[in-house]
């Protein structure tokens, strides 16, 4: 298996990929608590971008364009059975442009975005202002904003620990150019909880120009992380997918 995958056992037969973009400063290995779930009618391979988990070592990527690129490289490797996309907050955008890259691979069936305004809006204000704190005005934030639990942001030393890859991938999206190109010809799904501060309609609904069907919509209650307590509004919408895809990789086609 590549490096730039994390993945359990139980879905290694399923007929069905979905790469999983983790949001910023998230751990990928947490994200594969959703393969039983699953299985068997999806293997899940969790993005691990460069310089986290086992790939602590290597240099991190420099914009967000160099990330998509090595994860869709690292994709299109595995694109020998039908293949979905998942990211969430910064892993949507990275997905986003992760697909386009993969406009011209027919195994690519499905992008499924969360947390995440469209990517004209990107990079919002509050997001430039949040990449250029530190210290502890950093930390407020992201217990402020981001759910940093208040045990890290009294902590000095957690937070050396824990918040550098968050600091990082904000600065990320903060250097994010968004480029206009044609709609993307799959399906197109957006999951967002409605007491999210980060989304609303206004400004989801520019996702629509990025496809070239409108993407369907599913709300559901919580915020940002709406998925921590309930798992389910994400996986139920995977799940379903998944078992619709047509299974050929020999054409494009539209799950509906």
């Amino acid at each position: 298996m590549s490096p730039w995958f994390l993945s359990g056992d139980a879905g290694s037969q399923a007929p069905v990929r979905i790469f999983c973009f983790p949001h910023g400063g998230g751990d990928p290995r947490g994200y594969l608590t959703w393969q039983p779930a699953l299985a068997p009618v999806a293997e899940l391979l969790v993005v691990c971008a460069p310089g986290r988990a086992h790939r602590f070592a290597e240099p991190p990527p420099a914009s967000i364009g160099e990330l998509a690129i090595g994860a869709a490289d690292a994709i299109s490797a595995h694109a020998d059975r039908p293949v979905i996309l998942f990211g969430h907050s910064f892993g949507a955008l990275v997905a986003f442009e992760a697909a386009r890259l993969l406009r011209d691979t027919p195994a690519v069936r499905g992008l499924v975005l969360s947390g995440c305004v469209a990517p004209a809006l990107m990079p919002t204000e509050y997001l430039v202002w949040a990449a250029g704190l530190t210290g502890r005005e950093f930390a407020e934030m992201a217990g402020k904003y981001e759910g940093l639990a208040p045990e890290i942001v009294a902590d000095e030393e957690l937070q050396e620990l824990l918040l550098p890859g968050l600091r990082a991938d904000l600065r990320l999206i903060a250097e994010y150019r968004y480029r206009p190109a044609a709609p993307l010809a799959l399906t197109g799904t957006l999951i967002n909880g409605r007491d999210d501060w980060h989304v609303a309609d206004s400004t989801i609904d520019g996702w629509r120009r990025e496809f070239s069907a409108p993407p369907d919509r599913h709300w559901h209650p919580g915020g940002h992380f709406y998925f921590d307590d309930h798992p389910a509004a994400v996986l139920d919408t995977l799940t379903a997918l998944a078992s619709d895809v047509d299974i050929s990789t020999d054409q494009h086609v539209e799950v509906i």
